[in-house]
């Protein structure tokens, strides 16, 4: 695993700590969990936030409310490390964007179609012009995540897809059955 994996960047700072799994410390990442029942049906949907360079996750958890450090659907489940030297500023910028979209956010309704955790993320991202792009979206935060993020060990793989794996399943056993 990422255990002990440190990212290089090119800042003063000095070196960016280790994912810390145990104490969900997850420098310079988008962290992911599932929402109950909603997940289990389509499990490509879930919660969002972003950490800090040290860290500490903010997410969007609710109107007028942003998070910090205790995500508002539990522990994060997957997750995804970016690299702070695809912003120009690096470490310093990194936390000022992701410090303004929370300021941002913390004003702002929630509303789970259009402006949600993912959006705050998103936000982050533009305003820090990560990876040189400033249109990042809910749409393709989701798919990015769901298409590349990586379990928390084995636990965060359960926790995700047991239950839709149930509803699958039971689904599936009923239409056998009705048929």
């Amino acid at each position: 695993m990422d255990r002990g994996r440190r990212l290089s960047c090119d800042s003063s700072s000095g070196p960016i700590a280790p994912i810390n799994f145990a104490t969900d410390k997850f420098p310079f990442c988008i962290v992911w969990t599932p929402i109950p029942v909603l997940t289990w049906f389509f499990p490509f949907i879930g919660h969002m936030g972003i950490a800090m360079s040290t860290g500490v996750i903010r997410d969007f958890a609710g109107p007028y409310f942003v998070s910090e450090d205790n995500m508002g659907f539990g522990r994060p489940t997957r997750y995804l490390q970016l690299d702070p030297a695809f912003v120009n500023g690096g470490v310093v910028e990194w936390d000022e964007c992701v410090s303004k979209a929370s300021v941002v956010y913390g004003t702002r309704m929630h509303n789970l179609f259009c402006d949600n955790c993912h959006s705050h993320v998103g936000m982050a991202l533009s305003l820090m012009k990560y990876k040189q792009y400033t249109n990042w979206n809910m749409v393709v935060l989701a798919f990015w995540m769901f298409l590349t993020g990586k379990h928390v060990g084995l636990m965060g793989f359960l926790k995700t897809w047991t239950p839709f794996t149930i509803v699958l399943i039971t689904c599936t056993l009923v239409a056998i059955y009705l048929k």
